[in-house]
């Protein structure tokens, strides 16, 4: 059984309580320690996590037309185990994904997650206007220690409707990740271009992502924009 845990905001760390099977992303181990011996081993997942080929070979190569590659590794533990992740300093975050719950959330920000987690890729189609949205990875719990661990750029906020049915809104750049107490809760796409976008004179925030009021939703953003979305001018 595999816990998840952070330390000091920008490590992930896992105890493992037996043997157990732990998916990251490639490179990401920085340290580990155990009784008796290193009882755990890496794999670098060529394909994808997913027990069946065929879905793995189809997995794979969604991941790398939709721009949602993400190079994963299986680690292998064999007995009880502490063991630590980090990215490049990011901050890590850990949720634990209850039956059936959905975590919409884009590849470059995952860290890890427990083999109890189904992972895929799902077109959103709103690829048009953003470069990282065509497609979301998800993460669904599917069983009792569904564990996910998500990076960002800085500390996130978190901008929430459940109480209160206020509109949100976000630029897609910036968003870390979403989950909703009903479906997936996606996105719509919202653009704000005129003839200003044609000469260069663009606000740099010509497209969001917005969920309405009626649609509850937890959207977690980081103080942080990929280069991303469209950029377009006359010189």
């Amino acid at each position: 059984m595999l816990t998840f845990e952070t330390i000091n905001e920008l490590t992930l760390k896992v105890t493992c309580s037996g043997s157990d099977v732990l998916i990251s992303k490639a490179g990401a181990f920085i340290g580990g320690e155990s009784y008796g011996g290193k009882n755990y081993k890496f794999e670098k997942l060529l394909l994808g996590p997913q027990n069946n080929f065929a879905q793995a070979a189809l997995g794979s190569l969604i991941r790398r037309a939709t721009g949602e590659n993400l190079p994963l590794m299986k680690v292998t533990m064999s007995g009880n185990s502490v063991t630590y992740y980090a990215n490049y300093g990011q901050h890590v975050l850990v949720y634990k994904l209850a039956m059936g719950e959905v975590i919409s959330v884009e590849s470059e920000n995952i860290l890890a997650f427990s083999q109890e987690c189904k992972y895929d890729v799902r077109f959103i189609g709103v690829g048009v206007m953003s470069q990282k949205g065509l497609a979301t990875s998800t993460l669904t719990g599917n069983g009792n220690n569904s564990y996910v661990a998500i990076l960002s750029d800085g500390n996130p906020i978190v901008l929430s409707n459940l109480s209160n049915q206020n509109t949100l809104c976000a630029d897609p750049d910036a968003v870390i990740c979403w989950m909703s107490q009903h479906g997936y809760g996606d996105p719509q796409i919202k653009t704000d271009l005129s003839w200003k976008n044609l000469i260069g004179q663009h606000s740099g925030e010509s497209y969001s992502f917005e969920w309405p009021g009626n649609q509850p939703v937890t959207v977690l953003i980081q103080p942080s924009e990929r280069k991303g979305g469209i950029r377009v001018g006359i010189d």
